[in-house]
């Protein structure tokens, strides 16, 4: 997949972790991160879904992974998966030492018991 509308290559991501489950409190399983504004969210098997919600709210159609070695794309248009893109601004995932599930310390000891 090339560049295309609905991915800015040149936006860093907006954090390091899901801005709303952050924001709330929250915790999630896998982020993801919106090729065309930054915007991190957790992912469909979270419990809050935050980056799903932002694609359809915000009508950015590309994620990418932002896990340490997951380098795919998603288009919510299409429900096309990409197994590479392009090249997007730096960093291209959370932190190493982030635990997944996470955020350290908001992650219940049956998380799996929540997810979708």
């Amino acid at each position: 997949m090339t560049a295309q509308p609905g991915i800015d290559p040149s936006v860093p991501p907006g954090g390091t972790g899901c801005a709303e489950c952050d924001a709330s409190g929250g915790w999630w399983f896998h982020l993801r991160r919106c090729a065309q504004c930054g915007h991190i969210g957790c992912c469909d098997s979270s419990p809050a879904q935050h980056a799903s919600a932002h694609a359809a709210a915000a009508g950015h159609p590309f994620i990418r992974s932002f896990e340490p070695g997951e380098v795919w794309f998603w288009n919510y248009k299409t429900e096309e998966m990409y197994e590479t893109g392009p090249a997007l601004a730096p960093p291209q995932h959370h932190p190493s030492g982030q635990p997944v599930p996470g955020p350290a310390g908001r992650v219940p000891g049956d998380w799996q018991a929540y997810l979708n």
